[in-house]
């Protein structure tokens, strides 16, 4: 199997289902976990010396830091409504808690940070879909983290790519420290299919092809971007929703299309 690819888990004894770390990873920057807690469970831990944003993916939840506490947060049932989340960002050195008032499902996601922005919860209500591309190019994509949404380094955003449809396409990269031109971010890409017993396909390539790989991905699959360019298609009948972390040695997001592909952003 591709060193790409994270396979979903049972759930261990804390809800985990997937754990990405900057070792794991053989990377610096973005760490990714997943989380199914049962209605009443609890997961406790620290945020360490990286910022962290919880992601309430499904379900509702309590959800405590040092100082703060958010009750009964979480509104989704569905992954596919195009209904933004709630999330909770945290900075380093605190502790969390996470109480299940349903069943769970709850994404955690890190990167290194010093601690410039405090502890907050991130509302539906600030946050909305937009609808990026054309023809079987559209999907649809809300900024969790991102823009003028404050954060260290950790960039995060949801996207919905409807069955029959290409994302993240043309195929684009962001792994060159080259500011204005480009920017170098991890990525990772967290898969969920409807129906779930679906799948979908993601490339992974540098112009040199010293890397280029293309994975079959299924529900709950965990894809890592460390260099290239990164397109996903969702195969007739499976709607794709991805959850992208993202984080690098500065905070932008400046991508360079695939220069063999850009030709299709100029029709029509």
């Amino acid at each position: 199997m591709s060193t790409l690819l994270s396979k979903a888990s049972a759930p261990n004894a804390l809800g985990r289902i997937q754990h990405i770390t900057p070792a794991s990873a053989q990377w610096h920057y973005v760490g990714f976990e997943v989380y199914e807690l049962k209605a009443g469970e609890s997961l406790e831990g620290l945020t360490e010396n990286t910022e962290v944003c919880l992601v309430l993916l499904r379900g509702r939840a309590d959800v405590y830091s040092d100082e703060q506490q958010w009750n009964d947060i979480g509104e989704r049932d569905s992954l596919f409504d195009q209904q933004p989340p709630y999330a909770v960002y945290l900075p380093p050195g605190r502790g969390y808690q996470v109480r299940a008032q349903t069943d769970l499902e709850l994404a955690l996601c890190r990167a290194p940070a010093e601690g410039k922005y405090p502890a907050r919860l991130i509302r539906p209500d600030e946050l909305h879909y937009i609808t990026r591309g054309s023809g079987t190019n559209e999907r649809r994509v809300c900024n969790i983290l991102f823009d003028d949404i404050p954060a260290e380094r950790l960039l995060v955003v949801e996207v919905i790519t409807p069955n029959g449809h290409w994302s993240s396409y043309p195929p684009h990269k962001h792994d060159t420290d080259a500011k204005p031109r480009e920017t170098q971010l991890e990525e990772t890409y967290y898969h969920r299919l409807n129906p779930d017993q679906g799948f979908a396909f993601q490339r992974v390539y540098t112009d040199d092809r010293s890397l280029d790989e293309t994975l079959t991905v299924e529900n709950k699959d965990v894809v890592m971007v460390p260099r290239g360019y990164h397109p996903v298609g969702a195969p007739h009948g499976y709607d794709l929703y991805y959850l992208n972390t993202m984080a690098g040695p500065e905070r932008t997001w400046i991508f360079n299309n695939d220069p063999a592909h850009e030709w299709m952003l100029q029709r029509g």
